[in-house]
């Protein structure tokens, strides 16, 4: 177990790992040293140490020396911000495990809010920022700890229809919705700009109606200048994956923005074989023969009522299809890697591990295609969550490439 310790004048305090000092208001403090955490921080670490330490007399400072020396501040965290001042601040909303962050933090950005209500997801978030993100962001309690003050609102919320009660639909007509929340943020804290990511289907979702209701919500009701949204593939901003998404960037109109472009590229500049494990992968990632026999039965059914449902093997020299959470997510990016040479299973299978060295992509390799670099820790959690929490996530380069022109406006109209 690794320790770490701060000495006061009379007594020497230490927090370990098992003392679990994890909850969002704490590891926010540790690692923003937002002041809107700290009195209840401290408080959490004070009654900590108080019961650790029965014969001590815990004052607040011993407290807020305790934490600073704790996990956040010296453990390996591989992505703990920017050192010294930031550029802007920003805050992070259905966070899942960071792709924003990433992203914004690359930039000289500082998070100061983290929210993703997903428990394993908040594992990854954890493990990589030192920070654990508060949960539901639909509950007031929630919304509560978003600091007052903040320059970027990133959010990669779901896809919803709305009941749309008036002609051009707005801000009421999202009630319900986890957009509703995000537009709510919006309407109290008054960001500098926000940056939103969705599905591509969000364009033609329930007729182009909710689309529209967004963009007039913002636009009237919010006060933000907010271009035509763009489509952006993933595979021109230098990961070799076909997903498209749709991004919604938006400036207070206060600030005098007027025109926005979004980043071109129509260069694909990486592919299948820059992403594949440098070594021998487990031969649990190799499919059994029997399953790959019901997986060629299924495509040819679908193939015989003309579809192209089914798996797919990908080239070598080309890129992948999206990655998607569910089965069909890593059945439709499969690869041939025939370095396998034992092929006694390590799982339970029906049948045997199949000679033609066809695989799945491993989490690692679903990591790069979304762009995430290698130091991300994925160890935290079990292969199914993982490949979960990359189809979930965001394609970290066709983000960074957007945030740089927004951040750009910003410091445009700042100077």
């Amino acid at each position: 177990m690794t320790k770490y310790s701060t000495k006061s004048k009379e007594q020497k305090i230490v927090i370990t790992e098992a003392d679990g000092i994890e909850s969002p208001i704490v590891s926010h403090y540790a690692v923003t040293k937002e002041t809107a955490y700290k009195k209840e921080a401290l408080k959490e670490v004070k009654e900590l140490l108080s019961k650790k330490y029965v014969d001590e007399k815990i004052t607040t400072e011993v407290a807020e020396s305790a934490l600073d020396g704790y996990l956040y501040k010296f453990h390996d965290i591989p992505f703990p911000g920017p050192n010294g001042s930031a550029t802007f601040t920003f805050i992070d909303l259905f966070a899942g495990i960071g792709g924003f962050r990433l992203a914004m933090q690359s930039l000289g950005g500082k998070c100061v809010f983290s929210s993703e209500w997903d428990k394993e997801a908040q594992k990854t978030y954890l493990a990589n920022f030192g920070e654990r993100p508060f949960g539901d962001i639909t509950k007031e309690e929630t919304k509560q700890w978003i600091p007052k003050s903040f320059d970027v609102l990133c959010a990669g919320f779901p896809c919803q229809a709305f009941s749309i009660a008036g002609k051009r639909g707005g801000f009421d007509d999202t009630r319900g919705t986890l957009f509703f929340d995000v537009a709510t943020i919006i309407k109290r804290h008054k960001p500098k700009a926000i940056f939103l990511e969705n599905v591509k289907g969000l364009v033609s979702h329930d007729k182009g109606k909710t689309l529209s209701t967004i963009l007039n919500t913002l636009r009237e009701d919010l006060g933000y200048y907010v271009p035509e949204p763009q489509i952006m593939n993933a595979k021109y901003f230098g990961v070799p994956q076909n997903r498209e998404r749709i991004f919604i960037v938006g400036f207070r109109k206060d600030l005098g923005i007027e025109k926005f472009e979004y980043p071109k590229s129509d260069k694909i500049e990486k592919k299948v074989t820059d992403i594949l494990e440098e070594k021998v992968v487990n031969a649990k990632y190799y499919l059994s023969t029997q399953y790959l026999s019901t997986l060629v039965a299924h495509k040819k059914r679908h193939e015989g009522k003309g579809n192209g449902f089914g798996y797919e093997i990908l080239k070598n020299e080309g890129v992948a299809n999206a990655i998607v959470v569910g089965g069909m997510g890593r059945e439709r990016n499969l690869v041939i890697d025939k370095r396998l040479k034992d092929f006694t299973p390590t799982t339970k299978i029906k049948g045997e591990v199949n000679r033609e060295g066809i695989r799945r992509l491993t989490p690692r390799e679903w990591a790069r295609l979304q762009g995430f670099p290698d130091t991300f820790k994925l160890e935290q959690v079990a292969d199914a969550s993982a490949y979960k929490q990359f189809g979930n996530s965001v394609a970290v380069p066709a983000i960074r490439a957007t945030a740089q022109k927004v951040i750009e406006k910003l410091q445009i109209h700042h100077k």
